[in-house]
């Protein structure tokens, strides 16, 4: 595998000499240590066996996440992620990949909660991040039997990249 950082936070792996996955990181908070997310995302990919799809990760500060949880969840505060998986319409294709959707993250919040956990940023946002890409996967805990298994498989991919 390799990347290829095209232009604007936009990546390509390669598998073979061919992209297979596609993924944006915005930056519009201005938070500059995410460059170790190319390596976690290989491996949770390959773990997943993800192939040809498209997603972006979207960073902004607690009024643009409060913003958009009222918006869409009706809930006037802010919060750490939120997953819009486009697929939940349904299936969204672009040049025969699959546009899985965006992951919003408060970098204020992932700050906030590394410290409230005693653990880096680094593992925060790698939580935050793979948490919300299992969401635009169609995971889910709304019940215990979906908790169980989405932070089970989320821990395990985890446990293997940081």
């Amino acid at each position: 595998y390799y990347y290829n950082y095209i232009t604007y936070g936009i990546y390509q792996l390669y598998r073979d000499m061919e992209v297979f996955l596609m993924f944006a990181i915005n930056d519009l908070y201005g938070y500059k240590n995410y460059s170790f997310l190319n390596k976690l995302l290989e491996g949770v990919i390959t773990k997943l066996k993800l192939d040809n799809a498209i997603f972006s990760i979207v960073f902004v500060d607690d009024e643009k996440m409060r913003e958009i949880n009222k918006k869409y969840r009706n809930k006037d505060e802010t919060t750490d992620v939120l997953s819009f998986a486009f697929e939940d319409n349904e299936n969204i294709k672009y040049n025969e990949f699959r546009v899985l959707g965006d992951i919003y993250i408060s970098i204020p919040k992932m700050q906030a909660q590394a410290l409230e956990y005693e653990h880096s940023e680094k593992k925060e946002l790698a939580f935050l991040v793979v948490h919300g890409l299992l969401h635009l996967l169609g995971y889910d805990h709304m019940t215990d039997q979906e908790e169980k298994e989405m932070f089970t498989l989320q821990e395990a991919l985890l446990n293997e990249k940081i």
